[in-house]
């Protein structure tokens, strides 16, 4: 009784204090610096930069993929960086095989169980134990049959919620994630309205048959999310019902999706979409899941994609588009995107159909405004990046075609996801960041 008790500004006041004393220290004359890291905005009335309070007030800061830690200290905490050079690390994020491969899929646990025995069940890191078998046919052909039942699972499912027939022989190419321009699901249907104008126009080239499948959630006021949405929904309704085309491609979007969905969506896909602008993506963790069910990944080089690339090996993922430090230099000097698609002949004649009412004859307007973003920002650069991906999608159709290869390289992704484990993960926050025991 009778002390004074801090108000919380006061604390910030005091923080703010020490910190401006131990950058003068440190820097002298760096007027720059020491604004960049200053607790207190000064401009338009003092507010307090709540991110530099955190970083200052902890004493480690972890990014969730080596990409975005490194990006960490040359972006958002660049300044901070130097003042403090040993506080941020990085913590890649994990997923627990206890739900994504024993719960979710107990056809390919059993397999792998039968195969390796039970040691994986506790140690993630013991899935490397399969690795010899990737050059097992009688393996391979019992990982692809489990591969094959899960598939007509989710066949099903598609044909119960949204009415489509879909063939369980095609690839099942698949982008699940939260609805977002930066996640990029425009180029992902953009590309597949490709396809199908390729198709039409070559009717008897020996095409891959794809389901492509989508589904996720946007944010209720975004618009342009919603918009995408939509598109896909369009395109499929067009795809899905053109008898030039029939099984060789079919789009379904999954609606209501949930983790329980995801549990069914997961084991079943052949091709796991993870096709984010460089740079943008701090992690993500569905990549970890499909890979885990023995999906291959096509993807940049964004998120956890650069670590699942090195642990895989790069003959068992397949890379495309622009880098995180090509992405900032094209922004740097400068994009055109109306040049740039106006290049392209195969994406100028898509957003000509889509903006045409192609996909939505009742209302030839309703994508006026997704096709115009593309023309006058095209902030998330699918234009740059179109003509890498459709390259490797059409690389994957050929792979496609070599069975016992796309089996080999799916056992391999399985057998290299046990450091994805959240056991890895938690256990290095405990030693390197909480210092309490690991068991």
């Amino acid at each position: 009784v009778g002390r004074m008790v801090a108000r919380p500004m006061q604390i910030i006041y005091v923080i703010h204090a020490r910190l401006v004393n131990q950058v003068k220290s440190q820097f002298p004359n760096n007027d720059a610096l020491l604004a960049a890291v200053s607790l207190i905005d000064e401009h338009g009335g003092r507010h307090v930069r709540m991110g530099n309070l955190a970083f200052v007030g902890s004493h480690k800061v972890n990014g969730v993929s080596a990409l975005h830690s490194d990006l960490m200290t040359k972006t958002v905490f660049r300044e901070l960086h130097q003042v403090f050079p040993d506080r941020i690390c990085n913590k890649t994020n994990g997923i627990t095989p206890r739900r994504w491969l024993m719960q979710a899929n107990p056809e390919l646990t059993g397999l792998l169980r039968e195969t390796i025995g039970d040691a994986f069940l506790d140690d993630a890191s013991r899935l490397k134990d399969l690795i010899p078998y990737a050059d097992d046919a009688a393996f391979r052909a019992k990982f692809r049959a489990v591969k094959q039942s899960n598939k007509a699972r989710l066949a099903q499912l598609i044909q119960d919620r949204v009415g489509v027939q879909v063939n369980p022989e095609a690839m099942f190419d698949v982008q699940v994630k939260r609805m977002h321009e930066y996640k990029r699901q425009h180029l992902n249907i953009f590309e597949t309205i490709a396809l199908y104008n390729d198709i039409r126009a070559n009717p008897h080239k020996n095409w891959v048959p794809r389901v492509k499948i989508f589904a996720g959630k946007a944010a209720a006021s975004y618009w342009q999310a919603k918009s995408i949405i939509r598109l896909i929904n369009d395109v499929g309704n067009v795809i899905n019902n053109d008898p030039t085309v029939g099984d060789l491609l079919k789009v379904v979007f999954i609606p209501n999706y949930n983790v329980s969905t995801a549990e069914i969506i997961m084991p079943a896909a052949d091709l796991s979409e993870q096709i984010s602008t460089a740079g943008l993506e701090a992690s993500g963790t569905g990549n970890m899941k499909f890979a885990l069910n023995g999906a291959l990944t096509i993807g940049t080089l964004d998120g956890a994609n650069v670590e699942i690339l090195e642990h895989v090996g790069a003959d068992n993922i397949k890379i495309f588009g622009m880098t995180a430090q090509e992405v900032e230099d094209l922004r740097v000097r400068g994009y055109n995107p109306r040049a740039t698609i106006e290049s392209i002949p195969a994406l100028k004649d898509v957003l000509d159909a889509v903006a045409g009412g192609v996909f939505s004859p009742n209302d030839q307007h309703r994508y006026s405004g997704l096709v115009d973003s593309m023309y006058n920002s095209d902030h998330f650069l699918v234009a740059p990046d179109f003509v890498s991906y459709a390259q490797a999608q059409r690389e994957l159709d050929t792979l496609w075609l070599n069975q016992d290869q796309w089996q080999k390289k799916a056992v391999l992704n399985t057998a290299n996801m046990g450091w994805f484990s959240s056991d890895r993960t938690i256990a290095e926050y405990a030693r390197e960041i909480w210092g309490i025991p690991v068991a």
